[in-house]
């Protein structure tokens, strides 16, 4: 099972950045010790901190506790054909590239690249897919690390968002849609993580999928580098308001639901 990629400490942290408060602010306006935030990053069970802490973040009090806890893992995605996971290991850090396809012609996409896409070609061959289209969600180092190999393995094309050149790609703007024998690949715009963060959105296999980057990951979402307040717009607007059985791909941790962020996601819960 892949771990969560964010705990709570993590959780805490992104909050407090992307707000802009301090640990001597937050300490003020929650009632609790410097020295008790500080622990709560270290990953320090405090539950009256927690239930203090989490309203001056925006977070859930509830969902927090749910992880800190240790109470709450997204159910396993099985069984979906069509969907595959890659996970490797790029300076340490886990990162997940996807591929989607259509049973019935075996053309298939592949999102981002991962540290090494070696695993990713020998799926596709082994399974005889035919991989038309690769398609970027960001272009920082550690999802495209390996694109030129993944190009010339599989000759597909590929596009990235227009915010996020790469060289070779071919830019795309939100509301780009694409073909892929019987699926078909909506773009949404999803940025705050990053300039140009794009979320794909498959329809056509048993259930709809939204491959995310690093918009939103499970139980947690990605810092809101470029803005924190439109990273959370973003998904709230454009990933959770999608139907609730979508299996949601984020690029790092495990695979998750629209239904199971909605209710113990801790930057969302509550929200909708």
């Amino acid at each position: 099972m892949i771990p969560l990629e964010d705990n709570v400490g993590d959780i805490i942290g992104k909050a407090q950045r992307g707000l802009g408060i301090s640990d001597s602010e937050l300490s003020e306006k929650a009632r609790v010790s410097s020295s008790t935030i500080r622990n709560l990053r270290e990953g320090n069970l405090d539950e009256l901190a927690l239930s203090r802490v989490a309203p001056v973040l925006g977070l859930s009090e509830r969902a927090l506790r749910e992880l800190a806890k240790g109470e709450w893992h997204p159910e396993k995605i099985e069984g979906c054909d069509g969907l595959a996971q890659f996970n490797t290991d790029y300076h340490g850090m886990a990162v997940n590239a996807y591929l989607t396809w259509d049973p019935a012609t075996r053309a298939a996409a592949a999102f981002d690249t991962g540290a090494d896409s070696n695993e990713m070609v020998r799926f596709a061959n082994r399974h005889k897919l035919d991989v038309q289209l690769i398609l970027l969600t960001h272009a920082h180092a550690d999802h495209v690390a390996d694109l030129p190999r993944l190009r010339e393995e599989t000759g597909g094309d590929v596009f990235t968002p227009a915010q996020e050149p790469v060289p070779d790609a071919e830019l795309i703007d939100e509301g780009k849609r694409f073909r892929l024998g019987n699926l078909q690949i909506d773009t949404r715009l999803t940025w705050g993580h990053s300039p140009g963060g794009m979320t794909y959105v498959v329809t056509g296999l048993a259930r709809p999928i939204a491959v995310v980057g690093d918009s939103l990951f499970a139980g947690s979402m990605g810092g809101g580098n470029v803005s924190y307040h439109d990273a959370l717009r973003n998904n709230l607007e454009k990933i959770l308001t999608l139907p609730d059985e979508t299996i949601v791909c984020p690029g790092h941790g495990p695979m998750t639901t629209v239904g199971e962020e909605i209710q113990h996601n801790p930057f969302f819960a509550g929200r909708l």
